[in-house]
């Protein structure tokens, strides 16, 4: 920097800068966008309005415009020697600041990517950085303080990977896809990611995330998506970060252990607490770091004394081994999930009030295949195209043309894919060996929605009937009455007498 321009920047410095009408405008929308759900059309909106681009461009041009766009004035800023937030004062510094941080955050993008791929290879293993020293002088020369620069850099890492895991493991243009990926987006981040930022980044382990659906619907891929994408600190002094993704995420399938197993899987035991247990074993709660996160799926499957045990867990994120007095504590974050209606579960006693209470800071719901594809039968094609990739390692036009003929021919266009996704994957599989699948016959009929949905069309449903088999419809695909009534505008007592109506002329029709 010459003489005169340090003593611009010096009385700069002194009396704050101002951007100009035009420019505040700019990074406002850039701003907005920093800090919006990527999968949300208010996100669209804005990307289209910063690249100045019609609607119909591709999606790609039209990102590759944004992030151009605003590359150029932060580029303008910098030779007018006035890209440091210590210039900008009130609302011109937050703008600033925000832009910034998605000119750099775009700048790693790619480079974030490759380690995303490369820890999925490598497993546990933490991978170094060498971009990161750079990355970082980058943030702490644009007036961020050292510590700001390494958690904004962590975040950048936390956010490339929400969206990768969310965009690639949750494919499907279908709105209830579209509705679940802006969700899981939220549960990570919160509904306001500027909430998030400043109070929350290191607080989320004090939410737990409920996943409701059916058997087969990819509750274990949204779940993943979640446990994957925390937040994990950069260790500045190895160059890397403190550890890897793969690692931080622990599951367990609930009902496939016995009763006498169960809580050594969960709690570990010590030597000698029951016949067999030659030597210590740690349970997932003391395997699951600070910044990780355990699935306990299928849990409306466990027990009321192992309940009872999660529940101290969750409230007093304490646990003590099998056959040990000592008290561990799990610092994690829980994400549940089970297939059975709950409401159901906590009627008959099976389920505790109290636990589904600590569980449910936010319930998904991930829709069947088949409501998926009544919204959008494209679904089906894009699903085929999907399963493909990930079985062969790239994508291939004739075979997915070869799959998707062989199930409209012995399937037809109306079969209620009883496994959901995880069926169709193996449909995939079996066409590809053998060019056939029949599927479940006894599962062929229409879609429960079918029936709704004709008699509304023959116009023979009184209303009385239509009320109860839409709530009905909405109690098998969310599981619980509450949900159904925040849905209908109904109060929770009217939802479940009539779904226990309507469920009651079906076992007498």
């Amino acid at each position: 920097m010459t003489s005169n321009a340090r003593l611009i920047y010096t009385g700069c410095m002194n009396r704050g800068h101002k951007l100009s009408a035009r420019d505040r405008r700019f990074f406002e929308l850039v701003s907005r966008a920093t800090f919006c759900n990527p999968f949300s059309d208010r996100r669209t909106e804005l990307d289209l309005r910063i690249a100045e681009c019609s609607p119909d461009t591709p999606y790609a041009e039209r990102i590759d415009r944004v992030i151009a766009n605003v590359a150029e004035e932060v580029r303008k800023l910098e030779r007018a020697d006035c890209a440091d937030l210590r210039l900008y004062r009130g609302e011109d510094r937050y703008v600033v600041q925000n832009a910034f941080l998605f000119d750099v955050y775009h700048r790693v993008s790619d480079r974030l990517d490759e380690l995303i791929l490369r820890e999925i290879a490598s497993g546990h293993e933490r991978r170094p950085l060498p971009f990161a020293r750079d990355t970082l002088a980058t943030l702490t020369g644009r007036g961020f303080s050292v510590p700001e620069a390494q958690r904004f850099f962590a975040m950048f890492y936390q956010v490339r990977r929400a969206f990768y895991f969310i965009n690639h493991g949750l494919v499907g243009a279908s709105p209830s896809m579209k509705r679940l990926r802006l969700h899981l987006w939220d549960d990570i981040f919160t509904h306001d990611i500027r909430w998030y930022e400043k109070y929350l980044w290191n607080r989320m382990e004090d939410f737990s995330t409920l996943l409701l659906g059916e058997t087969g619907t990819g509750k274990g891929t949204a779940a993943a998506a979640i446990g994957r994408s925390g937040f994990i600190p950069y260790d500045a002094g190895k160059g890397c970060f403190t550890e890897s993704f793969t690692q931080n995420f622990i599951s367990i399938n609930l009902s496939q252990y016995p009763e006498a197993l169960i809580e050594s899987e969960l709690f570990g035991h010590r030597k000698g607490a029951f016949t067999g247990a030659i030597e210590h074993h740690q349970g997932i709660f003391a395997r699951c770091s600070a910044h990780g996160s355990i699935f306990l799926d299928e849990i409306g499957d466990v027990s009321i004394p192992v309940q009872v045990k999660l529940l101290q867990v969750l409230q007093d994120r304490t646990f003590s081994p099998v056959g040990s007095h000592e008290k561990l504590r799990f610092n994690g974050r829980v994400i549940a999930a089970t297939n059975k209606p709950l409401d159901d579960l906590r009627r008959r006693g099976l389920f505790r009030d109290d636990l589904f209470y600590r569980l449910c800071s936010d319930m998904i719901v991930v829709p069947p295949f088949r409501q998926r594809l009544g919204e959008d039968p494209a679904e089906l094609d894009v699903m085929v195209a999907h399963v493909i990739r990930r079985i062969v390692g790239e994508a291939s036009k004739e075979l997915a043309v070869m799959v998707r003929e062989a199930i409209g021919a012995d399937l037809g266009a109306h079969y209620a894919w009883p496994g959901n996704v995880r069926e169709l994957e193996q449909a995939v599989r079996g066409i590809l060996l053998t060019s056939r699948y029949h599927g479940d016959r006894g599962a062929a009929a229409p879609a429960p929605e079918a029936g709704l949905i004709n008699g509304i069309r023959d116009g023979v449903l009184t209303a009385h009937e239509l009320v109860a088999s839409y709530c009905a419809l909405l109690y098998d695909r969310f599981g619980t009455y509450g949900e159904v009534a925040r849905r209908t505008g109904l109060d929770r007592r009217t939802v479940k007498k009539h779904v226990q109506e309507r469920r009651g002329a079906e076992r007498t029709g």
